[in-house]
């Protein structure tokens, strides 16, 4: 009677880490919301640099003055600029309040402390380890944010109401500067990331991601 009763509790507690959501429906969506945004993102922060690409250091900078780097890229494709930073415009705005869904209510559920602070009593981790966890806090929390500054601290409209912004920085090219090697940081990270979840597999992390539900080797 003994084996019996060990097996159905084994076969309930496989049913149950197969049925347990790996993805909140709020994870999922603030998810696949910041992907689209990030992508946008992407794309029309190319197109800007293709316009001019070249880094600077200060206040000011532009053709014919002494550059910091001149990126080994085409130099100023006309017509570039214009949809590319009305589409980079409209993807940061999305990206930052989608953000900042997913940072309200990733406090609210105890999203980062159940799933991304690293715990002694949690070994081993069943979905991310202590360098992953690490870097998706460090990239939230730290390089999300920087992006955000940088970004900000360029526009002559919120830096002339708020001077902190681009002074702290040591000017508007300055910020045009880190801003871009932040981004650089972001892209990295997007790399990372997608080879983790291919490592892990693919199918069934892109799976989890859009029903929340997985199965989990125990």
């Amino acid at each position: 009677m003994a084996q019996p009763a060990y097996l159905s509790r084994f076969a309930t507690r496989g049913a149950d880490v197969f049925d347990a959501p790996r993805h909140a429906f709020v994870v999922r969506i603030t998810h696949w919301i910041n992907t689209l945004s990030f992508f946008g993102l992407l794309v029309s922060g190319i197109a800007i640099l293709l316009a001019h690409p070249r880094l600077y250091w200060g206040e000011t900078g532009g053709v014919g003055t002494p550059s910091l780097v001149d990126l080994p890229l085409p130099f100023v494709l006309a017509g570039q600029s214009g949809w590319g930073r009305y589409l980079h415009f409209l993807s940061a705005w999305i990206c930052v309040c989608n953000g900042f869904v997913y940072l309200v209510s990733g406090i609210l559920m105890r999203h980062f402390r159940r799933n991304l602070l690293p715990s002694a009593s949690q070994e081993p981790f069943p979905a991310y380890n202590v360098l992953q966890r690490f870097t998706y806090l460090g990239t939230i929390f730290g390089l999300f944010p920087f992006v955000i500054w940088t970004g900000l601290a360029m526009s002559p409209g919120l830096s002339s109401v708020f001077p902190t912004l681009v002074t702290a920085l040591g000017g508007q090219q300055s910020a045009r500067t880190l801003h871009f090697v932040a981004a650089s940081f972001l892209v990295l990270f997007l790399i990372a990331h997608i080879a983790m979840v291919c490592a892990a597999g693919f199918l069934a992390g892109v799976r989890a991601m859009i029903t929340g539900y997985g199965a989990e080797r125990i």
